[in-house]
């Protein structure tokens, strides 16, 4: 979502300044270019060498350096958004009264994109009535204020005042570069396995963890539609704004709950990793080690993406995903025809960092209509863009 996005970020003086490298490396793994200006106290707390190695970009502090002049005119029309992170009381107080002293004001006043501010200050600063009024009169400007949080501050007291976290900050700066295409859209989600019990203690599953799922489930929120996330065993614990999350386990327990909202869904995306089989019969007590042989009886459990294919209403959007290990394309397309789907997003168990547990994937996407798209490797949250951006164009072709 951030490819190729400029950002400019300042850096005041503050000791959550710490926080802005962590900001700089999260933008910067998303695809942005970061340029980072720091006001003179802010080196204080870091180095502008730190900023500059994680942004690959020299880190500017002052208007005049080295007999050279910092053009802030052009800083600010270079950007796509400015945030000011960690923004401190007197540069918030400054920038409320058009006081311009350092190169990070001069830009900051020149600027002509949106302006996201951070601040972080100690709880009795946040409180004051002063700093309420710069506050109400920053965003009177148009400027975005990212919420403090609660939490241990530099004084040793608990309270208001700590600059959010990285990640809110980039979730932040996503929705503002986002493009609402599935505003008003209804879509549901599947991920993670499913574990089908033996006894009270075993179970048949797969090493599925969820990870493509929850990422597809984040970014179609993040595109403006209503998300249910139907999400088996996982490790994850998904906090995703737009995204109502209903926890299974069974094969039987997700049939259900996509029977129950495939119904309202303008889009669904099966990609959890369903068990084939399950039990026959589970024992109520745990079955004992005995000579000889266990057999288990296995019968097969409900085809929920075929069920829904068989279902599926006019304008609703039906993905599905397939995991191959040999003849995948040849398997991919006869998935795409038997179950009735629009797109069947295949992953090969053959390609490095694909598949179950990994952070990257890798995918071809089969359409309906005859395409078929490759893509590189890449990290999940940028194989959800990807795969988000085909459910799009298949939605209004």
């Amino acid at each position: 979502m951030l490819n190729g996005k400029k950002i400019l970020i300042g850096v005041t003086g503050s000791i959550a300044a710490y926080k802005s490298l962590l900001l700089v490396r999260l933008l910067i793994k998303a695809g942005a270019e970061v340029k980072v200006i720091m006001t003179a106290s802010a080196k204080d707390f870091i180095t502008p060498l730190s900023l500059a190695t994680l942004s690959k970009n020299q880190v500017l502090t002052d208007l005049f350096e080295e007999g050279s002049w910092a053009n802030h005119v052009m800083l600010g029309r270079w950007a796509d958004l400015m945030i000011i992170a960690p923004l401190s009381c007197n540069t918030m107080a400054k920038m409320a009264n058009g006081i311009c002293d350092n190169l990070l004001l001069a830009v900051y006043l020149s600027a002509n994109c949106p302006i996201v501010l951070a601040p972080a200050m100690d709880e009795d600063m946040w409180k004051h009535p002063s700093t309420k009024i710069n506050i109400e009169t920053l965003q009177s400007f148009g400027n975005k204020i990212i919420p403090v949080e609660k939490g241990e501050l530099a004084s040793g007291l608990y309270g208001d005042g700590r600059m959010a976290e990285p990640e809110t900050i980039l979730n932040c700066i996503n929705e503002m570069f986002c493009k609402k295409e599935l505003e008003g859209k209804k879509a549901l989600v599947t991920a993670g396995p499913t574990y089908e019990p033996i006894d009270p203690v075993r179970f048949i599953g797969n090493h599925s963890s969820g990870k493509m799922g929850v990422a597809i489930a984040a970014e179609l929120a993040a595109r403006g539609a209503g998300v249910c996330l139907v999400l088996g065993p996982s490790s994850i614990k998904p906090d995703i704004p737009g995204v109502v999350i209903k926890h299974v386990t069974t094969s039987k327990e997700m049939f259900e709950a996509c029977l129950e909202k495939s119904p309202s869904s303008d889009i669904i995306v099966m990609s959890a990793a369903v068990a084939d089989y399950a039990p026959v019969s589970v024992s109520r007590e745990k079955i004992k080690k005995t000579e000889g042989s266990l057999i288990i009886e296995l019968a097969k459990t409900d085809d929920i993406l075929k069920t829904l294919g068989d279902k599926k209403t006019k304008g609703q959007l039906l993905v599905g995903f397939a995991l191959e290990n040999h003849n995948e394309r040849e398997y991919a397309l006869k998935k795409l025809n038997d179950k009735n789907a629009d797109m069947i997003v295949l992953n090969s168990m053959n390609d490095e960092g694909a598949g179950f547990g990994y952070d990257t994937n890798k995918v071809t996407i089969f359409e309906k209509n005859g395409n078929e798209i490759s893509y590189e490797r890449k990290p999940k949250q940028q194989v959800a863009e990807d795969i988000v951006d085909r459910i799009i164009k298949m939605l209004y072709a």
